[in-house]
């Protein structure tokens, strides 16, 4: 159940981590001030809270960037409020965040980075398609992994996908540059998969079975859905990459069948 929470709602755990962090450190200054005078300051505090904090939201199924996410969270909040900063700021930062998670609220699908490790096992995979291949990266983020991939392969054509408002921002700018690579502001579930090759993305575990469904209506047949560690329940993968970096990442590899 506390997996099924994590997959489809990781910022209602993340903020569940935050408030039972936040009374766990409350209770505990509490039976200290009764049993000592011992006084703790506003900064260790928030560091024990941001580390229990951290400590739930592993506990809780989420992945280590929403760890480090609640770890930093109340500490950043006690520095910040000790610095001569408008209020603004603040407003500021939460529509940031907002902006660049947007898809964690509607889709279930948080920000997501594809590191470097993935990106070279990625072009190796690429390498194998014909020169002209087309690649679809669905919730592409800012793009960098994108426009990396763009960069190495000239003749194929690359299409990102992203509904975050800021995310999409950053990787049209980005994109700008390169004509064999186009950004859309577009759901992923109202893209048409037909026209691709690969079909890669980075979501989560909630999206994962409707999207097995949407690629076995879609995709052409030897085509290939590339998944960055997610599974599809029940599913096995045809083929599986092991990434090797601090997430313990895998690339799951399906290629589809023929009618």
């Amino acid at each position: 159940m506390v997996r099924h929470l994590a997959g489809r709602y990781p910022l209602v755990l993340a903020l569940v981590a935050q408030l039972g962090a936040c009374l766990s450190v409350a209770v505990l200054l509490y039976l200290g001030a009764q049993l000592s005078a011992w006084r703790p300051g506003a900064l260790p505090a928030a560091l024990l809270q941001g580390l229990l904090a951290a400590g739930l939201a592993r506990a809780l199924g989420l992945s280590r960037w929403w760890g480090w996410l609640n770890l930093g969270f109340v500490p950043g909040l006690v520095l910040a409020s000790g610095a001569a900063l408008p209020s603004w700021v603040f407003l500021a930062g939460f529509a940031l965040l907002l902006l660049l998670n947007w898809n964690s609220i509607g889709e279930r699908v948080p920000l997501y980075l594809t590191g470097a490790q993935t990106r070279r096992q990625l072009a190796a995979i690429l390498a194998q398609q014909s020169a002209d291949f087309r690649f679809i990266d669905l919730g592409c983020g800012p793009a960098g992994n994108l426009l990396g991939l763009a960069r190495q392969f000239p003749q194929a054509q690359f299409v990102g996908v992203e509904t975050a408002p800021l995310s999409f921002a950053i990787a049209w700018l980005r994109a700008l540059p390169r004509s064999n690579c186009l950004i859309r502001y577009e759901n992923l579930w109202r893209t048409d998969l037909a026209q691709f090759d690969v079909v890669y993305c980075f979501l989560s575990p909630a999206p994962m079975p409707r999207l097995w469904a949407k690629a076995l209506a879609q995709m052409p047949a030897g085509s290939h859905l590339v998944s960055n560690t997610f599974e599809v329940p029940g599913v096995p993968a045809d083929r599986q990459v092991e990434l090797h970096d601090w997430r313990n990442s895998r690339l799951l590899l399906w290629q589809m069948p023929g009618c």
